[in-house]
Parts: C-alpha cells; sequence; structure tokens
C-alpha cells in the first residue's frame, strides 16, 4: 500500500514519524495579518530540517484550495529537505470557499477534487494525498461547507484517499461525521481535526467510538496547563482502547509558530510532547504507535 507524496508514491511502511497536519505555506492573512502568511521558502526549509533532525520523515500539508497552496514549492521544499510531504487537497472552510463553489453542482466540484489527485493540482502535476482540510467555521455546517463535505464525500469514493476535517472549537466533528454518512463514508477513513481545541473528553470518545480518528493537533506547549490537558486527554482515550485512533501534531499555520520566532516548530510533538508522554507513564511502544504506526493507517485505510 502506498501514499501519494509530492515527489511521487511512497510505501505507508516507509513513512516513519509523521505529522499529520501542518502547513508549509499557506495564506490565513485575512484572520491574521501579517501572522498569517508563511511564505518564505529558505525559513520553511530551515524549520523543517529540525523536525527531519528530530527523525521525522512525513508531514501531512493540509493546506487546501483557498489557503494559497503551492504545488511546486511543497515539491522544492521536499527535494531539498528529504521529507515524505503529502499534500492536501479540496475546499477548505468559511469564509475562504471561492464565490464559483455556489454555483457548482455537488459532483462538479467533487470532480475538482479528483483532478487534483488523480491529475496534479493546478496544472502542475504534483497530486493530492489526502483530501483536506475542509471544515467549518462553527458548530454547524453552512451551505457551502455542506456542498464541499459532499464533494469530499464523492471524491474519496472515487480515489479511496482519506478525508481530514477542520472542526475547531465546537464539537462540529459529530455532525460532519454525520454527513460524511450519508455520504455512506466509513468513519475509519475521516479523521476529525482539532479535536483538542474542545476541551471535552466525552467529545473524543464519542469521535473515537464512531470510527473515525481523533486528531490532537495543536499540540504547542504554549502553557503547563494546556499541554497537560493533552497528556491527560491522549491518556483518557488510551484507557478507553482507543489509543489507536489518536494523531498528533501541531497545526504550524502561523509564522508565530515557526520556532525561529518563538513557537514551537515542526519537531516538538515528537521531542518535548513525546517526552511528556513517556514521563506521564506510556510506553515507547504507545509513542511508536502515534508518531509512526497510526499514521499510515489513517492515510490508507489498512
Amino acid at each position: 500500500m502506498t501514499v501519494m507524496t509530492v515527489l511521487g508514491p511512497v510505501h505507508a511502511d516507509d513513512l516513519g514519524t509523521t505529522l499529520p497536519h501542518e502547513h508549509v505555506f499557506i495564506d490565513l492573512v485575512r484572520e491574521y495579518r501579517g501572522d498569517g502568511l508563511l511564505n518564505d521558502r529558505a525559513l520553511a526549509v530551515a524549520e523543517l530540517r529540525e523536525y527531519v533532525d528530530a527523525g521525522g520523515r512525513t508531514l501531512v500539508d493540509c493546506t487546501s484550495i483557498g489557503l494559497a497552496r503551492d504545488p511546486l514549492a511543497l515539491a522544492s521544499v521536499a527535494r531539498e529537505t528529504g521529507l515524505h510531504i503529502v499534500m492536501g487537497c479540496g475546499y477548505y472552510r468559511d469564509p475562504y470557499l471561492p464565490p464559483e463553489l455556489d454555483t457548482m453542482s455537488v459532483d462538479a466540484v467533487a470532480d475538482t477534487i479528483v483532478r487534483d489527485i488523480e491529475e496534479g493540482a493546478d496544472g502542475t502535476g504534483v497530486r493530492a494525498g489526502v483530501i483536506g482540510e475542509i471544515g467549518s467555521d462553527r458548530g454547524h455546517l453552512s451551505a457551502l461547507e455542506e456542498r464541499s463535505f459532499r464533494a469530499a464525500a464523492r471524491a474519496h469514493h472515487r480515489t479511496g484517499l482519506t478525508i481530514t476535517t477542520h472542526a475547531a472549537r465546537w464539537p462540529v466533528g459529530i455532525p460532519q461525521l454525520d454527513l460524511l454518512a450519508e455520504e455512506r463514508v466509513d468513519p475509519r477513513r475521516v479523521v476529525v481535526g482539532h479535536c483538542d481545541m474542545v476541551p471535552d473528553p466525552s467529545y473524543h470518545l464519542e469521535v473515537a467510538g464512531r470510527g473515525a480518528f481523533v486528531e490532537l493537533d495543536t499540540v504547542q506547549g504554549e502553557s503547563e496547563y494546556e499541554t497537560q490537558c493533552r497528556v491527560a486527554w491522549v491518556r483518557n482515550l488510551a484507557e478507553h482502547g482507543f489509543l489507536d485512533r489518536v494523531l498528533l501534531s501541531q497545526d504550524v499555520c502561523l509564522r508565530s509558530n515557526l520556532r525561529a520566532l518563538g513557537g514551537p516548530g515542526y519537531a516538538y510533538v515528537p521531542t518535548v510532547f513525546a517526552e511528556r508522554l513517556r514521563a506521564a507513564g506510556f510506553a515507547d511502544s504507545d509513542v511508536r504507535t502515534i508518531l509512526v504506526d497510526t499514521p499510515p493507517r489513517a492515510l490508507t485505510g489498512e
């Protein structure tokens, strides 16, 4: 079983330590002004080399349509760093959805997603390896977000790629899973993102109980309280038999997230946070399950 990266297919067994939800280049200026623009290629290479030096092998770039995705730049960075970079596709969320989406049928939107997967994004020949991140901005899905989700589901059925979602601040991962279920998507092929932005362990358990992957992907060590919460949430999922449904990442998407500018960078999870898990009683095998074994299963369904 292989995973499509920006430089071509890679066998799932060769992915190694994987960050399942990050961004290398992105434009969030409309919300974050200058802090929301990652467009410095030299800085990206330097930051990603720190992740490689920490043992990182693969990074999933969830920059979807509407966020200034740059396939050729991703391919260039992958060549220079040696990283396996898996590129996302599909449409992000309100207010980033393009106006033309309102004039397109669900199947027409699905066609654009499939083209990115089978032919390459934006005419570059660089192919996507995951659908997403697609999401919703509130505790519900808008009409356009629903169209995006239904199109992603249909693209999933045509290509077999996993769907990864943006479900921040509200427990909107449940209605997202409900909508995808209407489109006959197996929840085991869905990653519900930003679960750690919803401080409700029962929500995490419900997502896992549905069969989806619980992505705690804003693990950035901003405060001791937040770090302790995330360790506790991983423990809670493990104690309920869901360790193999847990994914960890940092969601680097702002300049202030980069280590050179005072943030955690891309290596925080496999270094500092992994040690916090071990200090809390998790075995090395548990940490390997989360960082090495589970991401390929999430991406391939195997």
